[in-house]
């Protein structure tokens, strides 16, 4: 398959599923995962430390740390989608198993005259967001697909949609990809399957029409989608004196996320026109992936002997991302002969510009009690202002665009953590609650997000084994095309886990 590279700006411009605000989010929001101990307790941990997923969330972590420590955490995730389409609800689930983090702390004793008791190195690996995904949408509505095909053609002479000589509809899609920019490329697609005809032969003619009248249209979208995006912790922390703990992380990101969809359409109406069309199958793949770093400093407090605050601060994290992708379309279509198929398929890869996204920073407040060796409660509160998100650059106008977009329609939003832990002899029972408010203004784009979870953990020594089980819920409203065809689907989206984390102290 031939890869292309399109121009920058007329390419970005249309693209259906890419470089979208709902994508940049995707980056932005991390998920509660990391050791069993962590999650366990809804990562509320900012003030508390000795645990390397707190490297994470506080960089001072690491200090609390008494003996080189290493831990390797391996997770079951389960998700499940129930999605309601034009009142018609489906539902589908997921499950998969993968390695959540791994990482080690060394420490290092100072001499003892020295206010510096302790230096520590460390290195930690987050799986910090998973990308798996798949809901099904289907009902019946009264916008068809052509719409989108429709509105990416008009403005484009016919000229540039009618094949030459010995010139495949590949070639000329490849043509178009390199010349013209994505949006001509969908109107070729819905020129040659015959979804839309131009209003007159003329080459010169800009205008077209669907060959799809006013009804009711059937409509099956399916969503999958796969990846990950993970982080590497770099730390440095140290501990001053009895009562404070400080740290710093550099971080490396990186993320893999591959997304196809498919839109089946049949129908019964009549265009009007010397062609119907019947039935549309429309399947589009992308592939996003990228790199990315950020910097994270904090410091841990005693106040007292029980008592312990922590704050941090998360620079924004700079990515930089590639795209690629495919389409294809089939129709079966009616006219005056009987019913045909047509089947566009240019079996070309549209290779897009890179481009940045600056995601926001974050600061983070912590608070932790202690009773004694018997147990503990903590509590997290984060603070994120999501209309320092940014697409770059900053001068190319369609990332203008997108960025006044933001302003308008993301806004700043909290996060709130609690999580306790008890201990009988070498038993450990923990849970913890986490709400995170949505980053849209309306909130109902992407909702608030609820989790709960529970742990148990056992002491052998030098060796700790720990369980947890973490559950969250969250809705929210899709569209199927950022174009035309704008229906959306409402998913209530539920994902479980089951986290085990073997911890061993050097």
């Amino acid at each position: 398959m031939k890869k292309i590279f399109l121009i920058a700006t007329l390419a970005v411009a249309s693209i259906t599923n890419a470089q979208s605000i709902g994508d940049a989010l995707r980056l932005s929001n991390t998920d509660i995962t990391g050791t069993a101990r962590f999650r366990s307790m809804g990562g509320a941990f900012g003030a508390l430390g000795g645990d390397l997923s707190a490297i994470g969330i506080n960089p001072a972590s690491s200090a609390v740390f008494t003996k080189g420590t290493v831990s390797l955490s391996l997770v079951g995730d389960n998700m499940e989608n129930q999605t309601s389409y034009f009142g018609n609800v489906t539902s589908l689930s997921d499950s998969n198993v993968n390695i959540n983090q791994a990482g080690g702390v060394f420490v290092i004793d100072t001499r003892a005259e020295s206010r510096w008791k302790k230096i520590t190195l460390g290195f930690n690996y987050d799986r910090t967001g998973n990308f798996d995904d798949s809901f099904i949408a289907a009902g019946s509505g009264n916008t068809s697909i052509s719409s989108y095909f429709n509105a990416f053609a008009q403005g484009v002479p016919l000229d540039l949609l009618e094949t030459l000589e010995g010139e495949t509809v590949g070639e000329l899609y490849q043509f178009l990809g390199e010349t013209e920019g994505f949006g001509a490329q969908q109107a070729l697609l819905g020129y040659q399957s015959f979804i839309i005809d131009p209003a007159s032969n003329d080459l010169d003619n800009t205008v077209y029409f669907a060959n799809t009248g006013a009804g009711t249209f059937d409509q099956e979208y399916l969503f999958n989608s796969t990846g990950y995006n993970g982080k590497a912790s770099f730390n440095l922390g140290a501990q001053y004196n009895e009562n404070l703990y400080v740290g710093a992380n550099l971080n490396s990101h990186f993320f893999d996320y591959n997304q196809t969809t498919v839109l089946f359409e049949n129908s019964n109406t009549v265009s009007g026109g010397p062609t119907s069309i019947r039935e549309v199958r429309f399947e589009n793949n992308l592939n996003t992936f990228g790199n990315g770093f950020s910097f994270q400093a904090g410091f841990i407090g005693k106040i007292q002997d029980n008592l312990r605050v922590g704050f941090t601060y998360d620079s924004p994290t700079w990515y930089t991302i590639s795209e690629e992708g495919t389409q294809n379309v089939r129709t079966v279509a009616e006219d005056d002969l009987g019913e045909f198929t047509t089947t566009v398929n240019p079996q070309v890869i549209n290779v897009y510009e890179n481009y940045e996204v600056k995601t926001p920073g974050k600061y983070t407040g912590s608070l932790a009690y202690l009773f004694g060796k018997e147990g503990l409660i903590s509590f997290d509160y984060s603070y994120t202002d999501f209309t320092n998100l940014t697409f770059r650059p900053q001068s190319d106008p369609f990332f203008q665009s997108q960025n006044a977009a933001i302003d308008n329609l993301l806004k700043a939003s909290s996060t709130y953590r609690i999580g306790g832990e008890y201990r009988a002899n070498e038993w450990s029972f923990r849970g913890g609650y986490r709400m995170e408010e949505s980053p849209y203004q309306d909130e109902t784009t992407i909702g608030d997000l609820t989790g709960y979870s529970l742990g148990i953990g056992y002491n052998f020594g030098n060796t700790k084994l720990d369980i947890a089980y973490d559950r969250s819920q969250r809705d929210r409203n899709q569209a199927l095309f950022n174009t035309g065809l704008t229906s959306a689907a409402n998913i209530n989206n539920t994902n479980t886990a089951i986290v085990a984390t073997l911890t061993l102290s050097l």
